[in-house]
């Protein structure tokens, strides 16, 4: 039988595991982490990772929700979100020049030689000031960052120079420059969310649109369209980033953890994207798509007077040095 001493120090102890308990519950945060792409995705696979790693790191103080598929809502929505505080997480690029205009320089078609160019310049000093001006201006905040694999064209007749564009009507992400390129290299550019494409292929309202390799497999243009015009024109990388919002409500250390977590996401997603790029051909060729090899000179030239026409004089100085490297 327990004496009154001890009974007593017992119901102190509860009570203290209680209130412990209910500090920890209330210390819990989930966010939310939503993107385009669909599961079979590297972007997704290495958002998992990027959420297991946060469990991990936190001792499950801090759970990551992933929402691929647009399922949390489109790109722009999430970005609106962000910025409002009801949103986390996303993963975002180019299209954050409507707000930060160095953002325009993730993905300026012709600029990046290969993908060790491309590198050198997003983890350089030159990544460093877009990723200053993403967080001033659009008040989101990157954490890493994903390589892309080059644009192509995809449609359903060839394209082997500009002359073959010839109005034809083709779907690009809302980017001011991508629309500029492709109305002087002679298309008809439509900005359209990423979720319509596939069904605005299907009943005709346009004949084309332009992807890396991953997301023409992952949204399934294969059934829509029969070729790939290697136009490469874009290589670019795109961030796994956070609401500054959400980002203020974290401690120092949970901050050093999810940077911890989104460096091992970063490393883990180039993994998986190298092993991609080699299989991806491959594997559209076998679901009936054709390539074909394009002046990629005369797209070149075209596009390179293009871009310097219409990239806006904030970030002319990089594009033009970008150009010369």
């Amino acid at each position: 039988m327990l004496t009154m001493k001890r009974l007593g120090t017992t119901a102190l102890a509860a009570m203290a595991g209680m209130l412990l308990a209910g500090s920890a519950l209330a210390a819990d945060m989930t966010l939310k982490l939503g993107h385009l792409a669909n599961e079979q995705n590297t972007w997704h696979k290495a958002a998992m990772k990027f959420a297991e790693e946060v469990k991990s790191l936190t001792d499950g103080r801090i759970e990551v929700e992933v929402y691929p598929n647009e399922s949390l809502g489109k790109e722009m929505d999430l970005v609106n979100g962000m910025q409002l505080g009801t949103v986390d997480m996303t993963i975002t690029g180019e299209s954050l020049q409507n707000w930060a205009p160095m953002a325009a320089l993730l993905a300026v078609p012709y600029a990046y030689k290969s993908l060790d160019h491309m590198d050198a310049v997003a983890s350089g000093e030159l990544g460093k000031k877009i990723e200053a001006e993403i967080v001033e201006k659009a008040q989101i905040r990157p954490l890493a960052y994903f390589a892309r694999g080059p644009r192509d064209l995809t449609s359903n007749r060839p394209i082997k120079s500009p002359d073959d564009l010839n109005g034809l009507k083709m779907r690009v992400p809302n980017v001011p420059l991508f629309v500029a390129v492709w109305n002087a290299l002679g298309a008809s550019p439509t900005p359209m969310a990423f979720s319509e494409v596939f069904t605005s292929l299907q009943n005709g309202t346009i004949d084309a649109q332009e992807n890396p390799l991953a997301l023409i497999k992952s949204a399934n243009f294969n059934e829509v369209q029969k070729y790939v015009n290697k136009t490469e024109h874009v290589r670019s990388w795109i961030y796994l980033t956070i609401s500054e919002i959400t980002w203020a409500k974290l401690s120092d250390a949970d901050k050093k953890a999810v940077e911890t977590a989104a460096k091992e996401a970063q490393a883990y997603e180039r993994e998986l994207f190298l092993a991609d790029e080699k299989s991806l051909v491959t594997e559209l060729e076998g679901k009936g798509m054709t390539f074909v090899d394009v002046d990629g000179a005369a797209f070149a030239a075209k596009a390179k007077d293009a871009v310097l026409a219409n990239v806006k004089p904030e970030i002319k100085p990089y594009v033009e040095e970008l150009f010369a490297e």
